[in-house]
């Protein structure tokens, strides 16, 4: 006889309430310069969905990723975020054309939701010491 168990984890609890949260899927995020259009127009806030294995594995076969392995993350990141203002055609091209800055950003946005699926970050101010958490997505510099 043969028994299977299988481990489900905790789910998360909201603070407020103590039940659990739903499972999110989406993120809203606020790119710290911005996305340039054709027209000049500058769009920051977007939204990134949670990855599938098949946003993992698709990029492997793209001859651009297989030419040069640093281009993977421009194609899984164009798989998964999908709206950049207004802009919700995201594709390389999109993600090739932001700053450097807002490319990295949306890297470790993309690794806290899929590995730690959060945006919560662990942070103590400079100025008396206190630890507290920001949440990543949301709002300009020097808010939470």
């Amino acid at each position: 006889m043969r028994r299977t168990v299988q481990f489900q984890a905790p789910p998360e609890r909201d603070t407020d309430t103590g039940r659990p949260e739903p499972l999110r899927t989406e993120f809203p995020f606020e790119l710290p310069r911005g996305y340039v259009d054709e027209s000049g127009a500058v769009h920051r806030s977007g939204v990134m969905r949670l990855a599938t294995a098949r946003d993992e594995l698709v990029p492997l076969r793209d001859d651009r990723v297989r030419e040069n392995s640093a281009y993977l993350s421009v194609v899984l990141i164009s798989r998964v975020v999908t709206r950049i203002g207004t802009v919700e055609d995201i594709h390389p091209g999109v993600i090739e054309d932001l700053f450097a800055s807002d490319l990295a950003f949306l890297q470790d946005f993309y690794r806290r939701i899929n590995a730690e699926g959060h945006t919560r970050a662990a942070v103590t101010c400079p100025s008396c010491d206190e630890e507290f958490a920001v949440d990543l997505a949301g709002g300009r510099l020097g808010e939470s």
